[in-house]
């Protein structure tokens, strides 16, 4: 029990290191995965007796990150780590998803895989060393599970591949995809790319084969070390005889209801074919001996439902709803559905329908994410909403479960690749899908809704993006690969891959897997037609909506960007904040003031826009020479006074530049509060100002008007006329001025 081992292998230049033994010990499997400074430590526990009541499996996987990996105190009331974030239920759905089908049929033991984040190095992801610590903790356990698994992410940069990149090539990369393998297969895919080709994307997966056989081998070289043998399980079954019954009266109802296409119609029709068997088995048993065998019975109903069906469509190449492989449902798109949102589009594919609506904001709307490897802003979101009665049910409403924020996030990054710079379109953008109807492909659908609803937005999107479903049924060498499948075909196939793009190439992809393996041929296959399939519903969609509308909606607010120096977003804030309130309260608009000086002002009123936009222009407008001013007095002195042309901005109106005519005292022209019309005449490099009113008097008639233009023309070319002690303290209060609490565009703000 004491014995620590400790196995390591290169991967991407560096060792990821496994280890069991040491912690976690009374866990049935216990791996530790370290992988640079980043320590993932994963953990597998089942209990001995089967949970009584439940026709389901049991199992639960938890990714925990820990702020104490990073360094980090949680923020909050409570200083604890909360509810799990939606980053962390997206790596817990990574590790359920393959992990699943390895337990064996029939096995109802609470089961819980818990992956603890103990470190962080914000160089290696620690999503995908959470899946191999799953894959191992299960592997080196006496839990039944037919494993190992590892996952590997692939990135792509300038043509090469590279399994396990650091977060730095991530972001240089064109693809980055998370693959679970097995030892003869790929099980799982969740990732996305830059409008790649299906050729790449194939050889991608198949990079990650390859690159997954060296873990693979280790974690057997551990499970050979810690030898401890798998527990007995064998799953409850009805005899021979009773099986043979209930086909004998179900088959052929279910081979009829199997081909109504109304799914309800369809589902009411099983219905009644397992009522009848509860009947006739009731009568031929007796009410005891069916009884003790009821739930073995109704899901041995199943299991006919699942072989006539599946040997129904592979002998006639016929579906459900009595399509070929390759059909598509029917297809309707509408948008402009609602009147006062920013984009909205409603999309029905068969009988699964979405509504999807797009909102504009602006950048104070964006979400900030507390992650381990630091802080960020993210300015898309997609949600994904998934109400009860989209399939004819109640439920209780809550918030959204891990497979609503599993396919948002699909649909989100599908579309993220084709968003429009930031530069060039400062918005903040939310696309909610809400499912009205569900019958298979539901999350594909807010991706085509997704698509329609950014158009009808004026989003301007750099591709059009679609999705579809792709699904498989293998019977030894019969199979079909079907295109857009329906909820049915989801569960009763082998496959579910979901493929988003844009004419051009892949920028999403989800696949999971339930068969032992898929060949390069059948992959290609699946993708080959998935291209034919996502081209064809790309031609439908555009035929409502064949570009971005050239506006943005009437109701979006519009974001006109301006720039002001960095030293001068003080002046457009003001203290405490005063300054940017006061123009929000007086105008209604939105701002946004970034640290470079980008600002960002936004309103559905063109008209408040203007006003805040003349606002900002006024408090950082500066001073020229030449330019005429309308400004305010704000202080008198004994040689002249000091003048306000723009908001916080003073200068100095010297007595001898009051009038053409000798001005002894100032307050015989001017008082504190008057108006009045100056000239700049200079700008000085540390920031005085000159100021003229008589520059802009007409001079006198005859000889005064000459005399009066000589000596103007003599002090605006630099020379000062000799005024005693009068213009030495002018020089003197100019320097007091701009020192002062009411001095030049240096001083503070009033």
């Amino acid at each position: 029990m004491n014995q620590v081992i400790r196995e390591s292998v290169m991967l991407n230049g560096r060792p990821l290191t496994l280890e069991t033994g040491r912690l976690a010990k009374q866990a049935h499997g216990s791996v530790l995965v370290s992988y640079g400074d980043s320590v993932v430590l994963v953990t597998a526990v089942s209990s001995q007796e089967e949970r009584p009541g439940i026709d389901f499996f049991p199992l639960t996987c938890d990714y925990i990150e820990k702020t104490f990996a990073a360094g980090k105190i949680p923020g909050g009331f409570f200083k604890r780590e909360g509810r799990q974030r939606d980053e962390e239920i997206l790596t817990s759905r990574l590790m359920d998803r393959p992990c699943r089908p390895l337990f064996p049929e029939g096995y109802k033991n609470d089961t819980q895989v818990i992956a603890t984040v103990l470190s962080v190095d914000k160089v290696n992801p620690t999503d995908v060393m959470a899946l191999i610590g799953a894959g191992a903790a299960l592997h080196i356990s006496d839990i039944p599970w037919s494993g190992p698994i590892v996952g590997i992410r692939v990135a792509r940069i300038e043509g090469e591949l590279i399994a396990n990149p650091t977060f730095e090539q991530i972001a240089a990369s064109d693809i980055d995809i998370i693959v679970a393998c097995s030892k003869d297969a790929i099980v799982m895919v969740e990732g996305g790319a830059a409008e790649i080709g299906e050729t790449d994307l194939i050889d991608a997966l198949m990079f990650a084969q390859k690159s997954a056989a060296p873990i693979l081998n280790l974690i057997e070289q551990i499970r050979a070390a810690v030898g401890k043998p798998k527990r007995t399980f064998e799953a409850k079954v009805l005899p021979a005889a009773l099986k043979d019954a209930v086909a004998k009266v179900v088959d052929d109802d279910l081979r009829k209801a199997s081909q109504i296409r109304p799914k309800h119609e369809r589902y009411d029709a099983y219905g009644v074919a397992k009522k009848k068997m509860t009947e006739q088995l009731k009568a031929q048993l007796g009410d005891a001996a069916y009884a003790a065998n009821e739930k073995l019975l109704k899901a041995e109903v199943e299991e006919r439902k699942y072989h006539v069906v599946r040997d129904l469509m592979l002998s006639t190449m016929t579906r459900i709803d009595g399509r070929d492989s390759k059909t598509i449902r029917p297809i309707s798109c509408e948008v402009g559905v609602l009147p006062r949102v920013h984009g909205a589009a409603l999309f029905q594919r068969g009988e699964t329908q979405a509504i999807v609506t797009s909102t504009l904001g602006t950048s104070s709307d964006e979400q900030k994410i507390d992650a381990l490897i630091g802080e960020r802003w993210k300015a898309f979101m997609l949600h994904y909403n998934f109400p009860p009665f989209s399939t004819g049910e109640t439920k209780p409403m809550r918030g959204p479960g891990r497979r609503e924020i599993g396919h948002g996030n699909l649909a989100e990054r599908a579309l993220m690749r084709v968003l429009p710079d930031a530069e060039n379109f400062p918005y903040t953008i939310r696309v909610v899908s809400e499912t009205l109807e569900s019958n298979g492909s539901s999350s594909m659908a807010a991706v085509c809704g997704g698509t329609l609803s950014l158009m009808d937005a004026g989003v301007p999107i750099k591709a059009p993006v679609a999705g579809i479903a792709m699904g498989l049924v293998k019977e030894g060498d019969r199979m079909m690969i079907l295109s857009d499948i329906l909820g049915d075909e989801d569960h009763l196939g082998d496959m579910d891959f979901k493929v988003c793009g844009t004419a051009k190439g892949i920028t999403a992809i989800q696949m999971d897997i339930k068969v032992e393996g898929l060949s390069r041929e059948i992959l290609e296959g699946a993708l080959r037609q998935a291209k034919e399939g996502r081209l064809f519903i790309l031609d439908k969609m555009l035929a409502t909506l064949s570009s971005p509308r050239p506006e943005l909606n009437k109701w979006a607010p519009r974001i006109t960007t301006i720039k002001v120096k960095p030293d001068q977003i003080r002046l457009v804030i003001g203290p405490g904040g005063k300054t940017i309130k006061g123009i929000v309260d007086q105008t209604g608009v939105a701002i946004d003031v970034e640290d470079d000086g980008t600002v960002n002002i936004a309103s559905a009123d063109s008209e408040a826009v203007k006003r805040a936009l003349a606002i900002i222009k006024g408090l950082t407008a500066e001073p020229e020479t030449g330019t005429i001013y309308k400004g305010t007095v704000k202080r008198l002195t004994d040689f002249g006074a000091f003048v306000e042309i723009l908001p916080g901005t003073d200068g100095l109106l010297h007595v001898s530049e009051f009038a053409h005519e000798r001005v002894e005292r100032p307050e015989d022209i001017l008082k504190e509060g008057d108006e009045v019309e100056v000239k700049v005449l200079e700008v000085g490099r540390d920031g005085k100002i000159r100021l003229s009113r008589r520059a802009l008097l007409p001079l006198p008639e005859g000889p005064a008007g000459e005399e009066a233009k000589r000596r103007m023309e003599s002090a605006h070319s630099g020379e000062r006329e000799s005024r005693g002690p009068r213009e030495g303290g002018g020089d003197r209060g100019g320097d007091r001025g701009r020192g002062g609490d009411r001095g030049g565009r240096g001083g503070p703000r009033r």
